[in-house]
Formats: C-alpha cells, sequence, structure tokens
C-alpha cells in the first residue's frame, strides 16, 4: 500500500489565529542547489527537511542516479516516503529544432523523459523550445505543430509537456509563448512561467490576468535585483523572493484573485548562497523567506 499523502498549502486559512497560512504548496527546483552536486536521492532528503511540499527534479540528476544502479521504484519510494510531490521534471529534449534530424532525436527523447516521469509519479515535464535558434514570428503555426507533436506524445504516458518561457531566450515573450500554445489546439497545451523570466523578457505581470491562470500547475518563484538593467541580468542574479524589486504585494494577491492555485516553486542559479552556506542552511534560508513572502502578501479575499 502507497503512502498516504496530503499536502499544506500557505496563504489564508479559516483559523482566527492564523488568518494567513496554508494556501499554496511551497517547492524546490533543484537547480537552487545544483552547484553542490548532490546525488539525486540526497537532494530529496534535503529538500523533505527544509519543509519544501514538493519538488522539480533535473533529468540528468535522474540518469546519474540510474547510471550508478539506482532504480526508478526506490526514486519514487523515496519522494513518497519524504511526502514530496513531484511537480514538474526540468529535461533539455530539441524537440523544437529547426534541424529536422535533431527535432526527430529530440521527440524520442522526449517521449523516454517523459516515460521516465511518469514512473516516478510526475504529471509534468518542461519544454523551453530547445534547438530554435532564432524565433520568427512568421512561423508561429510551425511552432505550434510541433508543440502539439509533444502534446500528443505525451497522452500516452500522462505526462504534459509545458512551454517554458525564457526571459533571455528565443521564446521570451508571454504573447509568443501564448500564441504558440493557443494555435497548437489541443486540451493539454500550458506555459511554464517565472518571475524572472517574465521581468526579464520585457512582460508585463498585468498581462498574467489574461490567462487561465487556475491551469496553471506551478509558477517559478524568485526574485531580482534594481541593478544590473533588466537587458543585462543573467540567472546568476536571481535572488531569494523577497529580497529584490518584484511587486510581489501587487502580483501575488492578483494571482489568488485570478485562479492560481498551483505551486509556488523556487528556482535560483545564485552560486554565491552555495558558496557562503551549507545546503541545509541555504535550503532553511530558501524555504523560510519564501513562506514568509507568500504569508506577507496574501490576504483572504
Amino acid at each position: 500500500m502507497g503512502v498516504s499523502m496530503s499536502f499544506p498549502f500557505y496563504g489564508c486559512s479559516s483559523s482566527k489565529n492564523s488568518r494567513k497560512e496554508k494556501l499554496y504548496r511551497i517547492s524546490l527546483n533543484t537547480s537552487t542547489i545544483r552547484t553542490y552536486q548532490l546525488p539525486v536521492e540526497k537532494q530529496i532528503d534535503l529538500c523533505a527537511a527544509a519543509g519544501f511540499d514538493g519538488i522539480e527534479l533535473w533529468i540528468s540528476d535522474i540518469r546519474k542516479f540510474l547510471d550508478k544502479g539506482g532504480n526508478i521504484t526506490e526514486l519514487k519510494s523515496k519522494l513518497e516516503e519524504n511526502r514530496l510531490i513531484l511537480e514538474n521534471v526540468i529535461g533539455f529534449a530539441p524537440w523544437a529544432s529547426d534541424n529536422e534530424q535533431q527535432r526527430k532525436d529530440g521527440l524520442l527523447q522526449m517521449q523516454q523523459e517523459m516515460e521516465l516521469t511518469a514512473q516516478l509519479g510526475g504529471k509534468y515535464i518542461a519544454a523551453p523550445v530547445m534547438g530554435v535558434k532564432q524565433f520568427d514570428r512568421e512561423r508561429f503555426d510551425e511552432y505550434a505543430r510541433r508543440y502539439r507533436n509533444i502534446l500528443e506524445i505525451g497522452q500516452s504516458s500522462g505526462v504534459i509537456p509545458l512551454l517554458e518561457l525564457w526571459g533571455s531566450g528565443v521564446l521570451h515573450s508571454l504573447s509568443d509563448a501564448s500564441n504558440i500554445a493557443l494555435e497548437a489546439k489541443h486540451p493539454d497545451a500550458n506555459l511554464l512561467l517565472d518571475f524572472y523570466h517574465l521581468f526579464r523578457g520585457g512582460n508585463s505581470f498585468d498581462s498574467l490576468k489574461l490567462l487561465n491562470l487556475s491551469r496553471l500547475p506551478l509558477l517559478h518563484i524568485n526574485d531580482y535585483p534594481d541593478f544590473p538593467p533588466c537587458e543585462q541580468l543573467n540567472d546568476s542574479h536571481r535572488v531569494y523572493p523577497g529580497d529584490g524589486i518584484c511587486p510581489f504585494n501587487e502580483i501575488l494577491p492578483s494571482l489568488f484573485k485570478y485562479g492560481f492555485r498551483g505551486a509556488f516553486s523556487v528556482e535560483l542559479f545564485n552560486e554565491s548562497y552555495c558558496k557562503q552556506q551549507s545546503p541545509e542552511q541555504m535550503l532553511a534560508q530558501t524555504y523560510n523567506k519564501t513562506k514568509q513572502l507568500i504569508i506577507n502578501n496574501l490576504q483572504c479575499i
């Protein structure tokens, strides 16, 4: 028999003495601790010990575990024993490539990674437009067909590829990403968004209101400083949620109002944090800062 699992949602509560707790899951994208080069089983243990409700694993780390003799059943059991939801899996299959052979190989890779995700109990996999060197707005129909291809492949495993927006990548515009998802004309089409990437890509947070936010399974949460200028920011500039200039006091209530109930998954690539602290210290700070930010900025509506 599997482990019985229930998960807290931090935000609002009906309790008079604790009005602002338990609304959203707080999860961890393991990019946040990649600098430590920890094996995936250790990542899971530390994530759970720090208090996170869910986790995003990288395919490369899962593959290393399997190559060293581990098995999927063992890894899935570890997630269940630690009461962690596998929110999403991070892979980089070139499913969108402009090169026909590379795209064909990418579709096969995506299929294999979706099957692996399903075996671990996951329902989503990241799908950045790998292999597209230069975005051409005259080719929306073509990009949409390529995205639909992986949506259809995912139906056999029950895993949905989330079209991912990257702030400094070829797909950095929310309107472009939304257009591709709409033109795919598939019921499972969906997006993977990130506060840093939205800002870095020159998007307006107000535009999020135009989406059906209730369908988003998660959002990557992070923050960014006021310097360097937006166009010079890179992944290493991401800071803990609440330590930058992202207007969470406006965005979080708006997300709630317009239906978002997914997980906030922390995604950082700031190596300086890892150099200054142990993994345990870094994860505790990441979790506590994120939880406090959500509590401080969400009121019962």
